[in-house]
């Protein structure tokens, strides 16, 4: 089986987005400060633009919380279909996690989005299905990554960490943390790139 990947831009407090995610703060208050080493316009340097591409390398499908997908709560009352438009970046089947139903919605560029009402071993099984060779990525947000360390599938994470203090928000870590830092992080680092913006940690799974 391909490998499971995960690759998330982090605070230097453990944060991987901020409060109050709305359709104003798609990743929470102050959120974006944590990707600007990819967004457009940005002064990046090789390694960013080698990070970029461990980010956008193409993939057999994905799984992502409800939270990642939109800022719509609850039953599915809006009609919403993404943050990406008719296009999004994912070319391959998505998974979404959610306790509400939902009919699949299939936009441009071989984009589909199922909603999976059963929980993350459910999606992720089937993501497994759908992606053959090309890999799993698990696509955040927080609380999804979680279940997917818990679950011990992650072959590969990376982790960009950003020069910025958030202060509150969402971590991946809070199980460990709750555990008063005992938990296991079964992880090694492999690649390490800085520049002025990012310092990027490519983690593989111990073993």
């Amino acid at each position: 089986m391909a490998d499971t990947t995960c690759h998330m831009s982090i605070s230097l407090d453990g944060f991987v987005a901020g409060p109050d995610q709305s359709i104003d703060h798609p990743l929470g208050r102050r959120g974006g400060e944590l990707h600007t080493w990819h967004m457009p316009g940005a002064d990046v340097g090789a390694a960013d633009v080698t990070a970029a591409s461990w980010l956008m390398r193409p993939r057999g499908a994905y799984v992502m919380g409800r939270n990642m997908f939109g800022p719509v709560r609850g039953e599915w009352d809006v009609d919403w279909q993404g943050w990406w438009g008719d296009e999004p970046p994912y070319h391959a089947p998505v998974f979404v996690l959610t306790h509400h139903a939902h009919d699949p919605i299939e936009l441009d560029g071989g984009t589909t989005f199922h909603f999976v009402t059963d929980g993350f071993d459910a999606a992720y099984t089937r993501a497994v299905e759908a992606a053959g060779d090309g890999g799993v990525d698990i696509a955040g947000g927080a609380s999804t990554v979680r279940q997917a360390l818990a679950a011990g599938v992650v072959d590969e994470l990376v982790l960009d960490i950003a020069p910025v203090l958030l202060g509150s928000g969402e971590r991946i870590f809070d199980e460990a943390l709750a555990a008063g830092g005992t938990a296991t992080f079964d992880f090694e680092p492999v690649e390490v790139l800085h520049s002025p913006l990012t310092t990027h940690v490519r983690y593989r799974r111990r073993g």
